[in-house]
């Protein structure tokens, strides 16, 4: 049976380049969403309603954007054969995977509801940004590991 750990440092380069391509892809589509397309949403459409509705969309797609890389980097983590330089990347990636889950399935039924809108609406903004650091976070680690992983190479 083969181990799940890389047995050359061909795979490991392979890895952490995927890794850092992952991470890059979570951070930067979360800040392309919450920073520049959801505020330019309520200045162009016609009303706050609707560009309501249509940023709630945009959040739901982005969950499954960060769920889906957070689930291949903790994955990707359990392959690499170094240990991980950084002891709290993976806890910033669950973190972040926690956040997007829980402003998913916890904080989104109440806005859609209009139950205390305003405190949902600030529990979820912090929860986008709580996301958002622990996306920069792991994008940060993974662009050190891999400068690391070529210089050696």
């Amino acid at each position: 049976m083969k181990s799940w750990r890389c047995a050359t440092s061909k795979q490991a380069l392979w890895v952490r380049s995927a890794a850092l391509w992952l991470a890059a892809a979570w951070a930067f589509s979360l800040t392309t969403l919450g920073f520049f397309v959801v505020p330019m949403l309520f200045v162009y459409l016609p009303s706050p309603a609707l560009a309501g509705s249509m940023a709630g969309q945009l959040f739901q797609v982005q969950t499954g954007i960060s769920a889906v890389c957070a689930l291949l980097l903790l994955a990707l983590g359990q392959r690499d054969r170094q240990p991980i330089q950084w002891p709290h990347l993976h806890t910033a990636v669950a973190l972040g995977l926690v956040g997007a889950l829980a402003s998913e399935f916890w904080v989104s039924p109440h806005i859609i509801a209009r139950d205390n809108l305003a405190l949902w609406h600030r529990l979820g903004s912090g929860l986008y940004l709580l996301q958002w650091l622990c996306a920069l976070a792991v994008f940060h680690g993974q662009t050190k590991r891999f400068g690391r992983s070529v210089a050696s190479a």
